[in-house]
C-alpha cells in the first residue's frame, strides 16, 4: 500500500467508533506536532490513543471532507474539514475545524505528523476554498 493510500484509508475509517484504528495506523514511536487555536500540542502514541478515546466518548460520527491529498516519497499532505455528530445530537452534523497535516509514514504507519487547525466557520465553508475535490 502506498503512503497516500494508507493516509486516505485512515481518514475513511470509523475513527469515532473503532478502538483498533490507533494500533493499525500509528507507529509505536509516533510523534504528533499540532498547532491549533488552543496552542501547541505534542503527542506520542499513548497521547494519541487517549485523544481518540476522548473522541469516541464525545462523537457518534466523524467525517473528513478532503480537499487535497498529496504524496511525495513517504510524506503525505492532507487538507480537510472535519465534521462531526455529537452523542447528544446524533442527527445534526456540524463542522468542527479545518486542518492541514503533513504525515511521515514509516513501516506503513503514521510516524510523524505536523498539523495545523482552526475552527470551521460559515465564511470559509461557503467559499470555494473548501470545496471537495475528487482525490
Amino acid at each position: 500500500m502506498t503512503s497516500k493510500a494508507l493516509i486516505k484509508s485512515f481518514y475513511e475509517s470509523d475513527l469515532s467508533n473503532d478502538e483498533t484504528l490507533i494500533e493499525k495506523f500509528y507507529h509505536k514511536d509516533c510523534l504528533i506536532h499540532w498547532n491549533s487555536s488552543k496552542g501547541y500540542t505534542e503527542m506520542n502514541y499513548n497521547d494519541v490513543s487517549n485523544f481518540f478515546q476522548g473522541v469516541r466518548e464525545s462523537y457518534n460520527n466523524l467525517r473528513f471532507q478532503i480537499t487535497h491529498l498529496l504524496e511525495e516519497d513517504n510524506m503525505v499532505t492532507v487538507r480537510y474539514t472535519l465534521f462531526a455528530n455529537t452523542i447528544e445530537s446524533q442527527a445534526d452534523e456540524m463542522p468542527i475545524a479545518h486542518h492541514i497535516c503533513i504525515h511521515h509514514v514509516k513501516d506503513q504507519k503514521i510516524y510523524r505528523s505536523f498539523e495545523i487547525s482552526q475552527p470551521a466557520d460559515i465564511d470559509t465553508l461557503a467559499s470555494e476554498a473548501y470545496s471537495e475535490i475528487n482525490i
